[in-house]
């Protein structure tokens, strides 16, 4: 985020070589990842309405390195500050879920005791399902995040019969070493109550659950996504939980507990409130909603 001071007369400089040119436009030319993935977002018609926002699929590859930045130049930070980071996206349920109510019902352990696969999530009173509204905002995330260099993986692209459940949705982000790893969500609570919070993991150490190490550093994360999704998506922090903070923190979740690496979710607003569900249904503030974690990501991870 940047400012803009007071006018002031700029000094007189040489006039530069006609050969400078072409660096000057070359340079001109760098815009920030963050707007660039929105410019290719909008061109590809991220409009308003409950149309699940299906948009072209970019693909992934590549392992981070151990030290991902080292050797790059500050022009190479520059154009693409998430260069050899890697963020694993878990958009919440999946639209396919609700034909696979018995495979998504079967317990799986979470480490302190069992829980169901996943479940079908919610939907606002119109219809328009909680699965659709994640999928459409981690297709809008992944475009911003490869716009800025980072290597992103989705746990769920509507490419799978069901689920994955909460414990294979928690290794895939350990699998990928990634750095950050946010699981989006809506809520689906009483009307009146509005506002998005963001539930961080608690400390759990029980079975094959163990997030001592992950507390601090998933906080942080939950901090930069909550501030900066609050900024640019204009969204007030939850009215019935988390106390004014917007974050939660909990233990009875297997995608949190059964994490290693830095992890958070963020129910981006309650379906079952009018006013929320206005918004939610709406793709140009689910582009917002999508640059706000960007920018919290992008925040967390450059420290």
């Amino acid at each position: 985020m940047s400012y803009v001071g007071p006018e002031f007369e700029p000094p007189r400089v040489p006039r530069r070589s006609v050969l400078r040119r072409p660096l000057v436009v070359a340079l001109a030319a760098l815009v920030p990842g963050a707007l660039a993935g929105w410019l290719v977002y909008g061109a590809q018609g991220g409009g308003s309405g409950d149309d699940g926002g299906e948009r072209a699929k970019a693909p992934v590859s590549g392992t981070p390195s151990a030290h991902p930045t080292a050797g790059a130049s500050a022009d190479d930070k520059a154009a693409a500050p998430l260069k050899g980071r890697v963020v694993v996206i878990d958009p919440g349920h999946n639209p396919a879920n609700v034909r696979h109510t018995a495979e998504i019902n079967r317990p799986v352990d979470i480490g302190t005791h069992r829980k169901e696969c996943d479940t079908t999530g919610t939907s606002t009173n119109s219809g328009y399902a909680e699965a659709a509204f994640t999928l459409d905002v981690a297709h809008r995330l992944r475009t911003l995040l490869q716009a800025q260099g980072a290597t992103v993986k989705l746990t769920q692209d509507g490419d799978r019969p069901y689920g994955p459940c909460v414990d294979e949705r928690a290794r895939i982000g350990n699998a990928a070493h990634a750095d950050a790893v946010v699981s989006i969500h809506a809520d689906g609570s009483g009307a009146g109550n509005r506002g998005f919070h963001v539930i961080l993991p608690g400390t759990v150490h029980a079975g094959a659950a163990d997030t001592r190490p992950i507390v601090a550093p998933s906080r942080a994360l939950g901090t930069a996504l909550a501030d900066d999704f609050a900024r640019v998506t204009g969204s007030a922090r939850s009215n019935y939980l988390g106390g004014g903070t917007g974050l939660v923190t909990r233990t009875d979740l297997g995608g949190l507990n059964l994490s290693t690496v830095p992890k958070v979710f963020i129910e981006c607003g309650n379906m079952r409130d009018s006013k929320d569900a206005a918004l939610l249904t709406s793709g140009a503030w689910r582009q917002k909603a999508a640059l706000g974690m960007s920018e919290g990501i992008v925040s967390f991870l450059r420290g």
